[in-house]
């Protein structure tokens, strides 16, 4: 079995496929994340890094091509195993947080571990762990509306991180951040992810933001470059 965290292998995808105006998004797609890599994944908008990342999450399928997560192929399978796989070993974060407003900063955290079976005693233990290594501890009984936007994204990446995912797919985690908060929402995104030692894809459009992690990649024209 390989030890990668993840591996696309021949990923294409198009869309309106048959049609006059059929677009391809990805070309033969290959990408290898080795445990513990964090990998920079630079393009412009419409470009299809999200599509990419979706597809590496099981939230899309390809057209053609494989996806392996911790060595185990996971195109094919049952929408219940890849529900399951994706909520045990995946993460994801996107540039709009997504908290559930009518919860605490806390409970938004405590939630997706009671889905996976955690104990409640458990759950808000992690959760109080997450939001004190990112600096809001002291915000985990404020609401989403209670919190700054910065606030707000690291309460979302304490969410991703809940179950303890073997991957993490950030899709511009602080495109919508001005560049102060910007920058300091990152520093406290990469510690996050180098301490607890998961490996991570992050799609960004902020080249400064791309070189403090291990690997750029671009995507061009449906490919994948290094920079």
């Amino acid at each position: 079995m390989s030890d990668l965290t993840l591996e696309l292998s021949g990923i294409a995808k198009a869309y309106n496929k048959g049609r006059e105006n059929e677009v391809t998004v990805l070309r033969q797609i290959d990408l290898h994340v080795e445990p513990g890599e964090i990998v920079a994944l630079v393009a412009p908008s419409g470009a299809g890094k999200s599509t990419l990342l979706h597809i590496a999450g099981l939230l899309d399928a390809p057209d053609s091509g494989s996806v392996k997560i911790a060595g185990q192929t996971v195109t094919g399978l049952s929408d219940r195993k890849r529900t399951a796989i994706r909520r045990e070993d995946v993460g994801f974060v996107y540039q709009f947080h997504h908290l559930l407003p009518e919860f605490t900063a806390l409970e938004n955290i405590v939630l997706p571990q009671l889905a996976n079976g955690v104990s409640a005693t458990a759950a808000q233990e992690r959760a109080k762990d997450l939001l004190t290594r990112v600096g809001v501890s002291h915000r985990a009984d404020h609401r989403p509306a209670a919190l700054s936007g910065g606030e707000q994204q690291r309460v979302a990446f304490c969410r991703a991180l809940a179950n303890s995912p073997r991957l993490l797919l950030a899709d511009e985690p602080t495109g919508n951040l001005d560049p102060a908060t910007s920058d300091q929402v990152f520093a406290a995104l990469m510690e996050l992810v180098r301490d607890t030692g998961l490996s991570a894809v992050i799609a960004t459009h902020n080249l400064e933001l791309a070189a403090r992690m291990d690997r750029q990649l671009r995507l061009e024209d449906g490919t994948l470059v290094s920079l």
